[in-house]
């Protein structure tokens, strides 16, 4: 990828990055119209995946432009198709854990799993969290994407 490319990924990045961090403050910080109560950690758990999602589909449909820029054949093309089949990828394991988890009885969670490392970082609701809910979301993790419980970072809210 050449240099300029690479600076217009990044800039548009930390763009995403800011435009979310304001849109947090923004969302945050509003009282709901109609006076109804909404659980913080419903909100939260809809913003990850909502900016998780967001951010995603950018690099996707960036690559998208440069797949559809690049000659056929070139070591560029061949890249970015390589980095879109990765994130396609990883979005299916974030969504298949995400499930698996629920299936276990957790009532919200979200799962992010690192493009240049092997780390899966899982928020879970849980008010009673305790050892053997993280056992069961380490082996699912292990089973599923076969993460070791040194890349494994669990969070449970409440």
């Amino acid at each position: 990828m050449s240099k300029k490319k690479k600076v217009i990924v990044l800039s548009c990045m930390i763009a995403l990055l800011v435009t979310t961090a304001v849109l947090n403050f923004v969302l945050s910080s509003s009282a709901l119209p109609d006076g109804s109560n909404v659980t913080p950690t419903a909100n939260y758990f809809t913003e990850v995946k909502a900016t998780r999602n967001t951010s995603r589909n950018m690099q996707l449909s960036q690559i998208d432009e440069i797949i559809s820029a690049s000659e056929d054949g070139s070591a560029e093309k061949t890249e970015a198709l390589a980095m879109k089949l990765k994130i396609t990828g990883i979005m299916e394991q974030e969504n298949l854990l995400e499930t698996l988890i629920k299936a276990k009885g957790f009532e919200e969670v979200a799962v992010t799993i690192g493009m240049t490392s092997d780390n899966v970082s899982i928020i879970v609701k849980d008010a009673d969290f305790n050892q053997d809910d993280a056992v069961l979301i380490y082996s699912l993790c292990a089973d599923e994407v076969n993460a070791t419980p040194d890349n494994v970072y669990i969070q449970a809210i409440s």
